[in-house]
């Protein structure tokens, strides 16, 4: 594998590390802004909203330029924002700059997806997709408890603040790592953009991009409020919330890990094993939130099938969207977090209407059998077409004998 691989993934990790710390301050931003928790958990919304809108902008807008200058751009503005949102005392203006940061965080993830799996043959970009993605699980792992540690000790700024100093290494190295060359340096012309929108647009790819959506708004849904439920639910002091958090991204590191290892060889399975036990895991999560025990069990065990089921599907969609080399990773990103600006905002919802602290978790086991009968319909749909295709013995015969 490329060192360059491993280097988007780091820079991924700084990002990712922005994009779920709140899961773990919403508390302290809500208090510290006066604005209602549901509002602070759209922040993690807003984060997403500008993911979904920049994903496709930032690459078309980035298609002709040399790889490493877009990279670095979009961590410059990044670290930018970070820095006015460490300093801001407005809700307004914190909102802003997690939208824009989003952009930012877009472009830099269509680019690095696409990059990634055109330095590497067919039979590794499964893996080399695990990489990129494995960055968020490990700023799971490290970056968001550390993030909530920090903001329990010395206030949420302190959380904006690291971000912008971590991804500090990434910027160099990226600049020292990544070719400087556009698309994918082969002296191809690029593909139209009209084409590529209709290869992304298809029957094919509509369905799988729908269930992304589905499954990632099922776990941004519980893990945005993964905090108010278990110091208000569970019953766990806030000293737990680090560890939990840390518990989740452990067991999206396996779950991208094994993902990586079979999603090319065996992506419909992985993706049909990995939805199902989510809707069961979402649901089991529910009822056992009142069990500390139990409820810590499940934490690591869902973040594998979150991650490990939402990297079968990138490595999926862009599998399928051989033609589209410049927005396959867009449309992945902008599906992926379609599903984050969904899923906080349905389980803000919830818990607005006064269900309790559960009720996301039971919106996330909701979402998940949506997504099973998208992908139900879609295979039924499949093999209709498929049987009317195919000629029935009577018609053999009957072509025989013309």
């Amino acid at each position: 594998m490329p060192i360059a691989v491993y280097v988007l993934g780091l820079a991924v990790f700084a990002q990712g590390t922005s994009e779920f710390m709140l899961s773990g301050l919403v508390s302290g931003i809500a208090a510290d802004l006066d604005v209602p928790l549901s509002a602070a958990g759209l922040l993690t919304s807003a984060f997403a909203v500008g993911m979904v809108v920049g994903a496709p902008l930032m690459a078309l807008s980035s298609r002709t330029w040399p790889r490493r200058r877009a990279l670095l751009l979009f961590l410059a503005v990044f670290v930018a924002v970070h820095v006015v949102g460490a300093l801001t005392p407005s809700y307004g203006v914190l909102l802003a700059t997690r939208f824009v940061g989003a952009l930012a965080n877009a472009g830099f993830w269509a680019v690095a997806l696409t990059t990634a799996v055109s330095m590497v043959p067919d039979r590794l970009k499964g893996r080399a997709t695990a990489v990129v993605v494995g960055g968020v699980t490990i700023a799971c792992v490290v970056g968001v408890p550390a993030g909530a540690v920090l903001g329990e000790h010395w206030g949420w700024r302190s959380a904006f603040w690291a971000v912008a100093i971590v991804s500090l290494p990434a910027v160099l190295a990226v600049l020292r790592s990544i070719p400087g060359g556009r698309g994918t340096d082969t002296g191809a012309a690029p593909v139209p953009v009209r084409d590529e929108l209709r290869a992304l647009t298809g029957p094919r790819l509509r369905p799988v991009l729908l269930t992304m959506a589905l499954v990632q708004g099922a776990t941004f849904c519980t893990f945005s409020y993964l905090e108010p439920l278990l110091t208000r639910e569970t019953g766990l002091g806030a000293g737990w919330v680090p560890v939990s958090l840390a518990l989740f991204g452990v067991g999206s590191f396996a779950g991208v890990t094994v993902a990586g290892r079979f999603a090319d060889a065996r992506p419909v399975a992985v993706v049909a094993t990995g939805m199902t036990a989510l809707a069961l895991g979402w649901a089991a999560l529910a009822l056992a939130a009142g069990r500390p025990a139990l409820a810590l069990a499940l934490i690591p065990l869902l973040g594998m099938l979150a991650f490990g089921t939402g990297t079968a599907l990138i490595t999926r969609v862009l599998g399928l969207a051989s033609g589209a080399p410049t927005l396959a990773g867009a449309f992945s990103t902008t599906a992926f977090n379609l599903g984050a600006t969904v899923g906080p905002w349905a389980g803000g919802m919830a818990l607005d209407a006064g269900f309790g602290y559960r009720a996301p978790v039971w919106v996330s086991a909701l979402l998940m059998v949506l997504a099973l009968l998208v992908a139900a319909t879609t295979a039924k749909g499949r093999r209709s077409r498929a049987g009317e295709r195919r000629p029935s013995a009577v018609q053999r015969s009957a072509g025989g004998r013309l």
